[in-house]
């Protein structure tokens, strides 16, 4: 049986042994490469995002453009939006896209601004759980197609 004479001696040794130890340098570099591939991920989901944003802004205010006065254009041939309608419209294709948004119509023209939020995959972990991205679009009705828009 060993005694405690070679204790101190034996705990001397495994202190000068490296084996199985984590340097700082290494806990560091590991958390940089989790969130430098978290940038990468999540951000391209964000980007995703931002352009699915896009699209939903630019079909509801597609939608609301639709909303014309027909009354007044049977009568007189003009084009003339019913601001009421048009704003129902973009705010159902909002309502059925899930995403939030606020809708104006000004004379011809209706604008949707939406904000859509995107959950992060690897952020989280370092605490940023979703990603808030906004985008706007707008719609005018337009009789008949001469040239394309600048």
């Amino acid at each position: 049986m060993r005694t405690l004479h070679g204790l101190p001696t034996r705990l001397r040794g495994l202190a000068d042994d490296e084996n199985g130890q984590v340097t700082p340098f290494v806990v560091i570099l590991a958390i940089a490469i989790v969130m430098f591939v978290g940038l990468v991920v999540d951000g391209g989901l964000a980007l995703a995002a931002k352009a699915r944003a896009i699209g939903e802004a630019q079909e509801a205010a597609r939608a609301g453009a639709q909303a014309l006065d027909l009354a007044e254009y049977r009568e007189s041939g003009t084009v003339r939006l019913v601001p009421g309608q048009a704003r129902t419209l973009a705010q159902t294709y909002l309502a059925s896209t899930g995403d939030t948004g606020t809708v104006t119509v000004s004379g011809d023209t209706v604008t949707v601004a939406v904000t859509a939020h995107q959950h992060t995959q690897l952020l989280g972990l370092l605490g940023l759980d979703s990603l808030t991205v906004t985008s706007t679009g707008s719609a005018h009705p337009a009789r008949g197609i001469n040239a394309p828009e600048p």
